[in-house]
This record gives structure tokens, sequence and C-alpha cells, in this order.
């Protein structure tokens, strides 16, 4: 199999350290594989992506030595492929309307018969609000995807039509597995329907003002560009069992994942864009090297 992964940033803001790092070990993986590396730029994001931010962190990369094969692949004119994956997903009564807001949800969350609020990879599980009132609509089959509402994933039933396709795992239990390489969690890692129901809930796959979402467009990405392996943060770990149940669902291969380790400031604390004073473009205005770079994180 050719070894085939990807670096995908977000045009919202500069590089910095983290980002050097990810995109550094992803490149010297292909190469070091006889592989392709290959850019995406995931701009799906309208109301924050930049055409200035776009071209500095290609001119960043191109510094580091990171070069990729072919042109890069930008969301923003991938929205035809997304819109079939949603269709079909509509069509098969996996996805439902919502129209709950981030307050509405806090709220009914924070109602006493609750109990505690669950974190899962998108933040508080949704508690279902919209669901129950869709039960009362046909099915979707009969009706139009709505595009000025969000849609969520059924997680009952995506499961449920899953069932009967899911992997049996060590000790008997049942999850959809992935292989990871990474340094944390390597080997064979398996999401049982307990964890999706319980720990993930049904998730957004298409907001209202993106028209898709991050699980959505990189999972149809991901195969599109004939990706093998995936490397990227460990911050995106848990996310990869929605990942992967998309795949299943949507009929798409499943890579080998490399959650590599994240890059933290004196505090602990993971970079963000904000950090300007990590940023690519300061230290190559202080007078740093690529090799400085690259020592900084640890990849000499």
């Amino acid at each position: 199999m050719a070894f085939v992964t990807r670096f995908a940033p977000s045009p919202t803001g500069p590089l910095h350290l983290g980002h050097a790092y990810s995109a550094i070990l992803a490149h010297d993986m292909a190469r070091a594989e006889g592989g392709r590396f290959l850019l995406r730029i995931e701009d799906i994001d309208r109301a924050r992506a930049r055409p200035e931010w776009e071209a500095q962190l290609i001119e960043d990369l191109n510094w580091l030595g990171v070069y990729w094969d072919g042109e890069p692949l930008r969301q923003s004119t991938r929205m035809a492929a997304y819109q079939t994956a949603l269709d079909d997903l509509w069509a098969r009564d996996l996805l439902y309307p919502c129209t709950c807001t981030r307050r509405d949800i806090e709220a009914a969350l924070s109602a006493p018969q609750e109990g505690a609020t669950v974190i899962g990879p998108d933040g508080p599980i949704y508690p279902g609000t919209c669901r129950g009132e869709s039960g009362a609509r046909l099915p979707c089959s009969f009706s139009a995807r709505p595009i000025d509402k969000h849609l969520r994933l059924d997680m009952a039933a995506a499961c449920g039509m899953l069932g009967h396709r899911i992997d049996r795992a060590e000790g008997g239990s049942f999850g959809l597995p992935f292989l990871e390489t990474g340094p944390s969690h390597r080997g064979e890692v398996f999401t049982s329907d307990d964890t999706y129901m319980t720990r993930i809930g049904d998730i957004v796959l298409a907001r209202r003002d993106f028209g898709t979402s991050y699980h959505l467009s990189v999972v149809v990405d991901d195969a599109a560009q004939g990706v093998t392996h995936v490397t990227r943060g460990e911050d995106l770990f848990e996310a990869t069992a929605i990942h992967v149940l998309l795949q299943r669902l949507l009929g798409l291969p499943t890579p080998i994942y490399h959650h590599h380790r994240l890059i933290r400031d004196e505090q602990g604390k993971r970079l963000a864009k904000r950090d300007d004073a990590r940023a690519i473009r300061t230290y190559r205005q202080e007078g740093a090297t690529p090799a400085d770079i690259r020592r900084m994180v640890g990849l000499t």
C-alpha cells in the first residue's frame, strides 16, 4: 500500500511551532516511506479564513523545507462533495434538523434531572432536544434536506444501522476499530456502541453557516485524496471515533492514524494561533533558521 499523508491547516491565523511540528513530521514520514505528502487548505469557515493567511502559511511551509505533491486541495471548492454525503445520510434517516443555540443546550443540560454534564469530542453531549421533535416528521426520503438549520447525526440510528457489521473486539465486546501508530495509543483501538451513545452523542454534521462540518469534510476529503495515513495532534484522538463511524456509514476506507504529541508553552498549555510570539513568521523575522525550528520542536 502506498503511503499518503497530509497536512491540513486552516487559514485563520499564523502557523506556530505546533503546526511546524505536525507539518514537518508528516512530511518526513512520507518521504521516508517513499510516499506522497499532500497539502489541504481547510477553509470551510469563510467568515474567518483569509487569503493573506493562506499565502503566509504556504510561504512558511516552503521556508521550513516542507514541499507537497500536486496542487493543494481547498475545502471551499468541495461543497458539492459534502452535500452529496449529506444527501446520502439524510435519505437514510440518519440526520435530523436542529435549531438549538448554544444557550439552549446549556439550559437543557443544566436542568436538575440531567445530572453531571458529559464532555465529548465536540463539547457537552447534546441532550437530544430536536431529535425528539423530529419524531413526528415524515421520513427523510419524503422531505427535502433543510439548509437553514444545523443537521445532527442520529447516533442511535447510526449505531443500529451498523450493528450487524460492527467488528468484535477482544473480550467479547463490540466496537468500530482503527489502527493507531502514535506514541500514546498504539495498536487497534475500538469504540463501543455505548461510547458512541453516551460519550459522543448526536454530533453536528452540517452547520447552517458552513453547509458542512469539520468531521464530515475531513472524512470525505481524506478519502478523495487517497490518504492512507492521517498524521495529526493527539488533541484529535477522541474525534477519530467519529471519523471511523462516518467512514463506515459512507462506505469510505479507514486510514491508519498517527496522533502525535502536542507542542506546549512553558505553562503546559497547547499553542494557539493567537499566540503570535511563537508564530513561524516571528521566528523568521528574528533570524531563526529552519534547523532552529526543528530543534525547538524536538525533530533534530
